[in-house]
């Protein structure tokens, strides 16, 4: 069997905190698929038409090859990968091992810190050791960043400049997240790196508004004046070094078939890694088709190829 006489499942919604983005993105990835020819349906995870769980769900639908567009909770922490390979169903993106590694926030950094890939400082808690405010402030000058562990999309992320800031900012993270991670502020230039079968594509220089103190949700999904630099403006060492450490740090959590990597830049001109996500957005507003834009593929094609090389890795396993 063909990836093109194949029945395609795109598999969006879920129940996280991105289930509306996920919404968006797998809207667009059906109809690209589509107008390419396939045979493609969808399924909204627990959407509100659905009475079954995920493995119902899944089981009920009739499917060769799944297109994973959900964004955080089981469909990026790598419970649908896994559950998809229990069904023997090849899928889009990473193993559930590496899914579940890089939805951690607080599992990687460690992980980077010990293999050398440059990550802020940081500082990890979760419901069973409560945050020490003390202990904080003693380890990490303000301005903080506060987030949820294992969030995407900038959901529960927030700035904090003071010891009242950083109390709200905490119970904000822990909302959405038992572990949460208190992070240095990296003052300077945001970029991220997209990553598609171990190539890492020309870096996007991110610049919010004034109204917008970090590039974030409204930022990314909803505003219409945030800038997005390609070229990124950083010169053609900095460049190659910036995919070069966004590379090893998908690569080192075991990430394959893509992804996208977030660095910032501080004032100092060294480059910081913050985060892989195994999922991204390919909503209107995301990066990962615009990064492939700028480089002369269009988002059907894009969506053609982030299958095709799943279809073919499946296949070789297949056969070896």
């Amino acid at each position: 069997m063909s990836l093109k006489s194949s029945k395609i499942l795109v598999i969006y919604g879920g129940r996280s905190a991105e289930r509306e983005v996920s919404l968006q993105s797998g809207a667009l990835v059906l109809a690209a698929l589509r107008e390419k020819g396939y045979n493609a349906s969808g399924l909204d995870l627990y959407g509100p038409a659905q009475a079954f769980n995920p493995i119902d769900q899944l089981q009920s639908a009739d499917f060769d090859f799944a297109f994973i567009a959900l964004h955080g909770g089981e469909g990026e922490d790598g419970r649908i990968q896994a559950l998809l390979e229990l069904m023997g169903k090849p899928y889009t993106g990473s193993s559930p091992l590496a899914c579940g590694f890089a939805m951690d926030k607080v599992l990687s950094k460690k992980y980077w810190l010990g293999i050398g890939v440059p990550t802020p400082s940081y500082l990890a808690f979760s419901s069973l050791s409560l945050p020490d405010i003390a202990a904080i402030e003693a380890a990490l000058p303000y301005p903080v960043i506060v987030k949820p562990s294992r969030e995407g999309s900038t959901i529960g992320i927030n700035k904090a400049e003071s010891r009242e800031q950083l109390e709200l900012a905490l119970t904000d993270a822990m909302s959405y997240d038992s572990d949460v991670l208190v992070e240095q502020f990296i003052a300077g230039p945001e970029f991220t790196v997209t990553v598609i079968d171990d190539v890492a594509y020309p870096i996007i220089g991110l610049k919010a508004s004034k109204e917008h103190a970090l590039y974030d949700y409204d930022a990314k999904y909803i505003a219409n004046d945030t800038q997005y630099l390609l070229p990124s403006g950083l010169s053609e060492d900095d460049e190659l070094y910036v995919q070069s450490i966004a590379l090893d740090a998908y690569q080192s959590l075991g990430c394959s078939g893509w992804g996208r990597v977030d660095v910032m830049q501080d004032g100092s001109g060294s480059f910081w890694v913050l985060e892989v996500n195994t999922s991204p957005g390919m909503t209107s507003h995301s990066l990962v088709p615009m990064a492939a834009a700028y480089v002369d593929i269009a988002y059907d094609g894009l969506v053609e190829k982030i299958a095709e090389i799943a279809w073919f890795k499946h296949a070789s396993v297949a056969l070896s």
